[in-house]
């Protein structure tokens, strides 16, 4: 008699979902995302893909960017507003240490690479998850566009979660961490001449550009303002703040399309969720362990959770798969969003003094100890059950 192949349903479309998805496709399961958007869109910015999750989408045989210019590696570094380098990481140095250095794509790209990986009919638009009933044995999944049966079920329907909510209504949820954030990504012909990697960090304020593998710049910027700030003219808004910043940021900013500027204000969760699991459903990335973006790990440990949950599913029962994928994912998560959070309060000291000592000490560091903090994050992927 043959094997009843398992089925998985994914709850949302975004990079943990997607990654998910094909995970388990490539360990045999069929898969089927729903997603709440009526389709496929371009809007987003960049994301920059650091090692760990690089090593990630090695571990399933998926290469986010073929035929990258390997000279699209991503530096590190920390500037003044007037140009001065606070530290700096070579793309070389860092893909000595850590086997590959970080690597930036649009999201678009990265999402439309990773669903057309996916078996025709498994990604199904305008079908929002709404809830999850356990039954025996199995799963009963709840969407716009009728139930589904499944053996297991993957959250992973963002920051807002509704299912995190549904099921840990106890939770306190998401905290507003005093910032907004802008992003968008320039064409190339609209980017100047040697504009690198690197952010910028004001009183208060800061200001990041990446180039793109497949061209063009993402840029963002932060700053401590009210939760719902929201200016009407947002090129006027950044060039009041930024205009006076170091070459290239004035005329990044004049070049910029308003209508293509992404705001959001940055949240994490509150405190840590209970397990990362509830009956035969687990949580990834966002809807997991929403963090604010200061250490650039928020879609990184998205696609860590899609992979090890895979990894874990494939060779246990789904009870135990679950529970193993908690105790696998939860105190890394959490260590890194508690990380970020700190990370954050330090990037966006406003005092004068206050942000005197730290730049101080962040040029006294030594460039091997700014390195050593790194190695958690970078290196600390691995399968349960392998060396990483």
């Amino acid at each position: 008699m043959p094997v009843r192949q398992r089925h998985a349903v994914v709850a949302g479309a975004g990079i943990g979902g997607l990654t998910a998805a094909l995970a388990l496709t490539r360990q045999g399961w069929k898969v089927t995302v729903c997603e709440r958007a009526e389709g496929p869109t371009a809007v987003g910015a960049g994301i920059v893909l650091a090692p760990n999750a690089l090593r990630a989408f090695d571990a399933i045989g998926f290469d986010p960017a073929p035929g990258a210019d390997p000279g699209a590696a991503v530096a590190m570094g920390v500037r003044r507003p007037g140009g001065g380098w606070l530290n700096r990481a070579d793309p070389a140095v860092l893909a000595a240490r850590y086997g590959r250095a970080p690597l930036a794509l649009h999201r678009s790209a990265l999402t439309a690479a990773l669903a057309a990986e996916l078996p025709e009919g498994a990604l199904r638009y305008g079908s929002a998850v709404t809830a999850v009933d356990t039954a025996e044995g199995h799963a009963v999944v709840r969407t716009a566009s009728g139930d589904l049966t499944a053996d297991a079920v993957i959250a992973a329907d963002g920051i807002h979660s509704p299912l995190r909510r549904r099921h840990f209504p106890r939770h306190p949820g998401l905290r507003h961490a005093g910032e907004t954030a802008w992003r968008t990504v320039l064409p190339a012909a609209a980017v100047p001449a040697g504009t690198g990697a690197a952010e910028t960090w004001g009183r208060g304020e800061r200001f990041g550009t990446v180039p793109l593998a497949g061209g063009g710049l993402y840029a963002y910027a932060t700053a401590v303002v009210p939760e719902g700030y929201r200016p009407a003219d947002v090129r006027t808004e950044l060039l009041r703040r930024f205009g006076t910043w170091h070459h290239p940021l004035p005329a990044l900013l004049e070049r910029i399309d308003p209508a293509r500027v992404l705001q959001h204000d940055l949240y994490d969760l509150a405190a840590p969720l209970p397990r990362l699991h509830d009956g035969r459903t687990a949580w990834i990335g966002d809807a997991a362990h929403a963090m604010t973006p200061n250490l650039g790990q928020g879609g990184c440990q998205a696609v860590e959770d899609a992979v090890v949950l895979a990894h874990l599913l494939a060779r246990r029962d789904v009870p135990a798969a679950l529970a193993a994928y908690t105790r696998a994912r939860l105190a890394r998560t959490d260590a890194i969003r508690v990380r970020a959070r700190r990370a954050g309060r330090i990037a966006a000291l406003g005092h004068p003094l206050a942000v005197a000592a730290r730049d101080l000490a962040l040029r006294a560091v030594p460039a091997r100890a700014s390195l050593r903090a790194l190695d958690d994050l970078f290196d600390g992927f691995a399968l349960p059950g392998r060396a990483g």
